[in-house]
């Protein structure tokens, strides 16, 4: 089944920039556009709204009792004024005091009931809007009083307009507005874009410098090349390739071990298959002589097998996933003890475990094993027929962790060489006496299990005699 975890592409980080900065800024300027219109709408409604108030107050000036009538001075030239202006046409109504039409066009909308008196004015005014002969328009009704010697009362004067100014006025908002966002917008995305270009420089730069470096180049790059906020990656991809240098260190180190190691064995059993092949040409072959080299084969093999496995351990420990759980010392032990019990016997070595409360660590089971197995192992290759080797297990003097401990009395390791040891390939001069034929791997396949367990070794004299001790101490697990 395909994956359905993989991860999306991120895509250009400047294009996610630049979206993310201008698209929310286009937003904000189509809310600030809209908002900027109905402001400059109100302010262009109230204005007009004074202008028709100021025409609707100069005709109630003219709105007088007369013989008890209410009547309307409007001159002709007022009146032509009022029919037509010169971006649209203005109608007036003067209603008595009883609701009776006084002067201009009776057919004049009313009222409505719901529309609020206008407190922008100190004038008892209402504005509203309504359709007149197909048209609509903009209305202002006041309530002006009259009243002479004989009789009082309150006129209502209506004076309307129609709406091609306000319309044509607020075209021209509108046509002002969105030219000046269109401007402002492509003002600031163009100084988005060159802010976008100028803080992504430095990346740039360090893209250009990783590609152009040689291959076998991996030094640390420069943190200070890229803004603070980036450095913590720079010192991350630091880390990435210091230990990536450590592997192919470790690498080319196993392999020049391994071709160093492995070239003289596989020589000497070139030579061994070419006397095996003399011997057999001879006339007659002598058979013993032929024995002798097929076992020295045989040996050889053996070593070099013994030799290769140590170098995969090696390997292993260096490159290999690893999982940790909760592992008894002590069961360990007795395995590697059933396991070289056979050999101990064969060389009349007395190999003992001693008896104990059970330890556990935090470990690899397999690790662990090969760790106790190089240990014992080595003891019995270092240990002279009838001597003894004991596995001892318990707890840390000091209660921190559990300690393993591998006692012989085999030749023994000068106090001089005991750190030396643990390199690979290098053996102390009591070894080469005892056990010519040793790698030189046991020790360094050791240290490096014990150290990818938080484990120290040390070694040290077996008491008073001849011998070596090898202490192992485990931390306990949390």
């Amino acid at each position: 089944m395909p994956r359905t975890d993989a991860p999306v592409p991120l895509g250009s980080l400047r294009h996610q920039l630049l979206r993310w900065l201008l698209i929310p800024l286009a937003i904000l300027m189509v809310i600030d556009a809209i908002s900027v219109y109905r402001n400059a709408l109100d302010a262009a409604d109230m204005a007009y709204d004074r202008s028709l108030l100021a025409s609707t107050r100069a005709l109630a000036e003219r709105v007088a009792i007369v013989d008890g009538k209410v009547v309307a001075d409007v001159p002709y030239v007022a009146l032509d004024s009022f029919e037509t202006d010169t971006l649209g046409r203005m109608y007036y109504k003067v209603t008595g005091l009883h609701g009776e039409s006084v002067s201009g066009y009776a057919d004049l909308p009313p009222v409505p009931a719901d529309v609020p008196r206008s407190e922008n004015y100190p004038a008892l005014v209402r504005f509203y809007h309504a359709t007149y002969h197909g048209e609509p328009v903009r209305i202002a009704a006041l309530l002006q009083p009259v009243y002479d010697d004989s009789m009082r009362g309150i006129t209502l004067i209506q004076v309307g307009e129609t709406l091609e100014a306000r319309r044509g006025l607020s075209n021209q908002i509108l046509f002002d507005t969105l030219l000046w966002q269109a401007g402002m917008v492509l003002a600031v995305a163009t100084l988005v874009w060159f802010a976008v270009r100028l803080v992504l420089r430095p990346l740039m730069r360090l893209k250009t410098e990783l590609e152009t470096r040689a291959v076998s180049d991996l030094s640390d790059v420069d943190p200070a090349l890229v803004h603070r906020e980036m450095q913590p990656l720079v010192i991350a991809m630091n880390g990435a390739t210091a230990r990536l240098q450590q592997l192919i260190a470790s690498q080319r180190r196993f392999i020049a071990d391994a071709s160093h190691q492995l070239r003289t064995p596989l020589t000497l059993l070139k030579t061994q298959a070419a006397l095996a092949l003399r011997e057999i040409d001879r006339q007659p072959a002598d058979i013993s002589a032929l024995r002798a080299i097929v076992q020295g084969v045989a040996g050889t093999t053996d070593a070099t097998v013994q030799l290769a496995n140590r170098l995969l351990t090696l390997a292993r420990i260096d490159h290999g996933n690893w999982a940790f759980e909760a592992v008894s010392l002590r069961a360990i032990a007795g395995q590697v003890g059933l396991e070289m019990a056979l050999p101990a016997v064969r060389k009349q070595i007395d190999l003992s475990l001693d008896e104990g409360p059970d330890v556990i660590v935090h470990g690899q089971p397999l690790l662990l094993h090969e760790l106790i197995a190089n240990l014992v192992g080595n003891a019995l290759d270092y240990t002279p027929a009838g001597g003894s080797i004991a596995v001892r297990i318990s707890a840390a003097t000091d209660g921190r962790g559990a300690l393993l401990e591998v006692e012989d009395t085999g030749c023994g390791i000068a106090a001089d060489e005991r750190e030396k040891v643990f390199a690979p390939f290098y053996r102390s001069a009591s070894a080469l006496d005892c056990h010519p034929g040793g790698a030189g791997l046991g020790l360094a396949i050791v240290r490096d299990i014990a150290l990818l367990h938080g484990a120290r070794v040390t070694l040290a004299a077996a008491g008073a005699d001849s011998g070596l001790l090898v202490r192992v101490t485990f931390p306990l697990p949390a």
